[in-house]
């Protein structure tokens, strides 16, 4: 669905060049959902814009839905539905009026964009709101309504992005649940860019990071956390001495990468927290340490940000 090569956009700031993206090769394939993750000014917006022709890249190649973006223009936005972070309707216009209006302005007759319409208004919980205006719905309403404009045309590919942002857990969870259930009667391919990382790791099949304009990770989101971030281990000891000769022991541990002391305490980073933790009460009891307490952190997202770029994505993201 989605195919790029070397994908790159420069911009001119007086006499200085700016690399926004930088030779990204992605491949996104029918039916998937990805997420597309990095701090502001990563380059994923821009990337997001070229994909879907709202931006000219400088070099490289990128196909969507099976269109060049620079050549076919035109047939790659009949193929797309892009939900931006703003809302996409008219204030001032009534709800089924803007989704028979976005049909019409894809080619559809008046009677097929208004059959669409009340198809989607349906199937996003929009029925009692089609004759209100938009200025009167709520945040959790207008966002399912721009995804319904985004999908009038029925596009095989829609981009997200930042979807739920502002929007309270309730109403998250509740536009999520339209999202998911859209998606799995229609199998439509969906890219989302969010900052909210529990929403990528519990609903995107895979994620990819975007760093200083290039791909710095591109897995699923259970190997990333696994392979570049590892469970932490925490075991307390009666004191810094017993944490000390603990941590000498947990390094010996094949699954282990690595232990740091703090206070009583060793911190065990680990790529198997479930088999290391009863190693490590092993090898402590038989050398005579006395464990006082014991647990088990699974990593982040953010973990996983932070393991490779040395900053947290969500603190990179609200700065």
């Amino acid at each position: 669905m989605i195919h790029t090569e070397a994908l790159t956009k420069r911009f001119k700031q007086g006499k200085n060049t700016v690399d926004a993206v930088v030779d990204v090769d992605l491949e996104v394939a029918e039916g998937e959902l990805v997420a597309l993750l990095g701090p502001n000014g990563a380059g994923k917006s821009t990337t997001l814009r070229m994909l879907t022709t709202l931006l000219a890249p400088t070099s490289g190649r990128a196909s969507v839905a099976g269109f060049d973006v620079a050549a076919d223009r035109n047939e790659v936005r009949r193929r797309i539905g892009y939900v931006g972070q703003g809302s996409g309707a008219g204030h001032n216009q009534r709800v089924r009026d803007e989704l028979v209006t976005q049909g019409q302005c894809y080619g559809m007759a008046r009677a097929a964009s208004g059959v669409r319409a009340d198809e989607l208004l349906d199937a996003l919980d929009l029925n009692e709101l089609g004759s209100r205006k938009v200025s009167t719905l709520s945040g959790g309403q207008r966002r399912r309504l721009d995804i319904a404009l985004g999908l009038v045309h029925r596009p095989p590919l829609l981009f997200l992005d930042e979807p739920t942002t502002g929007m309270d857990p309730q109403s998250r969870a509740n536009l999520w649940e339209h999202i998911l259930r859209l998606r799995e009667r229609m199998g439509t391919t969906i890219v989302l860019t969010t900052h909210y990382l529990e929403e990528a790791d519990a609903m995107a099949e895979r994620v990819i990071v975007i760093d200083r304009g290039t791909v710095i990770a591109d897995d699923t989101a259970s190997a990333l956390k696994s392979d570049l971030a590892g469970d932490l281990l925490t075991v307390g000891f009666d004191d810094a001495d017993a944490a000390a000769e603990a941590a000498r022991l947990a390094v010996e541990i094949v699954t282990v990468r690595d232990v740091t002391v703090v206070g009583a305490s060793a911190r065990i980073r680990t790529s198997e927290g479930d088999a290391t933790l009863p190693e490590m009460l092993r090898r402590a009891e038989m050398s005579g340490l006395r464990v006082a307490t014991a647990e088990i952190a699974r990593p982040t997202l953010d973990d996983v940000f932070l393991g490779l770029t040395g900053r947290s994505l969500r603190e990179t993201a609200a700065a």
